[in-house]
């Protein structure tokens, strides 16, 4: 899957680059008509520590998916908004099926 990465002023680490493709491949598993995927990395300056926001839009035939999450680290923030993905692609998935 085609996946694209931005980061809002700041430069991303290639690691952090190789775990977000390596984990939006796993999408794959859920639903394979997936076309493309952008994944936004912000910053937030608050005083709070999670301030680290992952928003990813999953672009599938006929929809688009976004799904934002808000955590202390970005490798989390981005598990956990994968995991969120996985469900709304079953959830997208099954109910194709039921059409057919």
């Amino acid at each position: 899957m085609e996946v694209n990465t931005q980061s809002v002023n700041f430069n991303v680490d290639q690691k952090l680059v190789n775990f977000i493709q390596k984990r939006m491949d796993k999408l794959d598993v859920f639903y394979d008509r997936v076309v493309h995927s952008d994944v936004y990395l912000k910053v937030q300056k608050t005083s709070m520590k999670e301030n680290k926001i992952a928003e990813i839009k999953v672009h599938v035939p006929g929809d688009e998916f976004v799904v934002k999450k808000q955590c202390k680290t970005f490798e989390e923030a981005i598990d956990s908004a994968a995991s969120s993905l996985e469900r709304v692609l079953t959830k997208r998935k099954q109910k194709l099926r039921a059409y057919i």
